[in-house]
């Protein structure tokens, strides 16, 4: 599967309570659990008027189609290209020489 970022445009989103929160989670799993195909919900960021989701998914039109089984806004669906955080830095780079 291919993970995706999902930028969801959400007015007041940072204000949003636990309870709207809970409820938000539990029509996405409703709209997974409804998809009949290999889907993953991994986490999701709340920053503003916005929701970041990453989800894993064969491809773009099953998260399209989880967000209108959901009834969420999908603004930007972007596929993962990498990624990387401080452990990163502890790998050792590979050193092209010339021969």
């Amino acid at each position: 599967m291919k993970r995706f970022l999902i930028e969801r445009e959400i007015e007041g989103a940072s204000q949003l309570s636990v309870d709207q929160l809970v409820a938000i989670a539990q029509t996405s799993n409703a709209a997974v659990d409804s998809l009949g195909v290999p889907y993953t919900w991994v986490t999701s960021y709340v920053a503003g008027n916005k929701i970041y989701c990453i989800h894993e998914a064969e491809d773009a039109e099953t998260i399209l189609e989880h967000a209108r089984r959901g009834g969420f806004p999908a603004d930007l669906v972007n596929v993962v290209a990498a990624e990387f955080g401080p452990h990163t830095a502890d790998r050792n780079p590979v050193v092209a020489t010339a021969g």
